[in-house]
């Protein structure tokens, strides 16, 4: 599996339909996702999931009045690929390389996804969605049988990668698996050598802990972690902890993981309910890197740290306030189809 850095060929979106996800503040979201598809279309090919030709005709529209010009639409592609919510990081494709014969060959695995541990109905529809996508493209499809989700993970490209065992150890997602069987099957799918386990998730976030809002690789051995400094914060314990599992590990060339701290917004809340807003949820795109802001005083200083990370690429900042409410990001929206450039 590519890191996330590595060349796309595009990336995949599921526009948001399912106004329970956002109750009582759906109106805004499907602009957010509109900004971010025409953000990405300036440099990669974007590939939508809608239900049918009515709600292609809305997201066009929409996207259109964020770039402008029909002729910018160009790389925003359209799939009819009936989906049951918008979170494409976690059911959508998972996509990785084989080599035969001197040759790298694109596949899509299938893993099982049951919307966290059977959380929210239903979510076949989304669990189906990597079976259509390769058969769209012609490709082969593998099935683990595990379940796992997108935002559980975070590799490097050089056989490191990073997940939680509140989320992969939770027994509502494969109770009959040890830690052991599940870091075998992460090997032999992904072609990782090691895994690395951190341990709790951030407060407010209904996957059980994905490792997307806390802790990604920017490179081959440097980690960006969040941390939050006021000590009396329901996250302080829980990030330093992860701060200090990652701070005992090395890499693959037995070499201590560079760490950098990624400070942590304000606390966000709507309806008294404290949201998993982090700015570790960026996504890493061809030639920009988008990160979600939250109208708080740190937004700055979290974009210029990523943009030092990143120097290459533009770092864009765009507001998630509303988006989060779903109790997700950029990230838990977007899902990267690599090129085979490995």
């Amino acid at each position: 599996m590519p890191p996330e850095w590595a060349l796309h060929d595009a990336t995949w979106l599921s526009w948001p339909h399912k106004e329970a996800s956002w109750p009582g503040k759906f109106g805004p979201v499907p602009d957010v996702f509109a900004t971010i598809a025409a953000m990405l279309s300036r440099y990669e090919t974007v590939r939508i999931n809608v239900l049918d030709e009515a709600m292609e005709k809305d997201a066009r529209e929409k996207i259109l009045n964020k770039v402008g010009h029909d002729e910018d639409l160009q790389r925003i592609c359209f799939h009819h690929i009936p989906t049951d919510d918008a979170w494409c990081r976690d059911h959508g494709p998972n996509y990785v390389f084989s080599r035969e014969e001197g040759r790298l060959h694109k596949l899509v695995l299938d893993w099982e996804y049951n919307a966290w541990g059977e959380k929210y109905e239903p979510y076949e529809n989304d669990n189906r969605v990597p079976e259509k996508i390769a058969h769209q493209q012609g490709l082969p499809l593998v099935k683990p049988g595990m379940v796992l989700e997108g935002g559980a993970i975070d590799v490097n490209g050089a056989g490191l990668l990073l997940t939680t065992e509140s989320c992969l150890l939770n027994p509502n997602r494969n109770p009959s698996m040890t830690k052991k069987e599940i870091e075998r099957e992460l090997m032999q799918y992904l072609g990782i050598e090691k895994v690395i386990w951190l341990r709790d998730g951030i407060v407010g976030d209904d996957t059980d802990g994905h490792v997307d809002d806390m802790a990604r690789f920017v490179d081959e051995n440097t980690v960006v972690i969040a941390v939050e400094d006021t000590a009396g914060d329901e996250n302080y314990g829980i990030l330093r902890e992860n701060y200090r599992l990652l701070q005992e590990c090395i890499d693959s060339q037995q070499l201590p993981l560079r760490l950098i701290e990624l400070p942590m917004p304000d606390p966000v809340y709507y309806n008294n309910e404290r949201l998993p807003a982090s700015y570790a949820n960026f996504y890493i795109a061809n030639r920009q890197v988008l990160v979600p802001t939250y109208r708080c005083a740190r937004d700055g200083a979290a974009l210029d740290i990523l943009q030092k990370c990143f120097p290459s690429r533009e770092v864009v900042g765009i507001d998630c306030t509303d988006l989060v409410w779903g109790l997700g990001a950029i990230h838990c929206i977007t899902h990267e189809e690599p090129a085979a450039v490995l």
